[in-house]
């Protein structure tokens, strides 16, 4: 059998795409409240797709042997890691242009009416910050860069995964 095949359908490795993103939204956690940085509202939304991500990974780690658990984490994990890499492309876009007029960001998220987590949870999804301030950066890249970075891992992973086990069941 194939490594990447296997690596899909043990739990430990959708345990770890989890982990991952449950140590990002701890450190995104610690700018917001430790160090005083104020999310902005594609940072809320960034914040979303990583915590959909860390969802997918726990829901692929419990459902491991139910092929419809594996499609449902699957779809999650995708949808989340491009949705998350378009915003963070965008908000990197932002802050490029942030002297435009064309460039600016909402104050209140556009979550459904159904579901507005910026009300349920404002710990984790109310956005006090501008898009277009740059207030941290490391190794000269701002967040919404490196959170390209991490969004097109993610991305990556996904596409290497899922393109080995549609050549895999091919061959079967």
């Amino acid at each position: 059998m194939n490594y990447l095949n296997n690596l899909t359908t043990a739990p430990k490795a959708w345990l770890y795409l989890a982990l991952s993103a449950v140590g990002l939204e701890t450190i995104a956690l610690y700018f917001q409240y430790i160090l005083d940085l104020a999310p902005c509202i594609m940072c809320v939304y960034q914040r979303l797709a990583i915590i959909v991500i860390a969802f997918a990974g726990l829901l692929g780690a419990i459902s491991i042997h139910y092929i419809i658990g594996r499609i449902v984490s699957f779809s999650l994990w995708a949808t989340a890691a491009i949705w998350g890499l378009i915003t963070a492309i965008e908000h990197v876009d932002m802050q490029a242009n942030s002297g435009s007029l064309f460039y600016s960001c909402e104050f209140i998220p556009n979550f459904p009416t159904w579901a507005p987590l910026h009300q349920w949870f404002p710990l984790l999804f109310e956005a006090t910050g501008d898009c277009g301030e740059i207030s941290w950066q490391l190794l000269g890249f701002s967040m919404p860069q490196w959170m390209v970075v991490i969004f097109s891992l993610y991305t990556a992973v996904f596409a290497v995964i899922i393109i080995n086990r549609l050549l895999w069941a091919k061959k079967l």
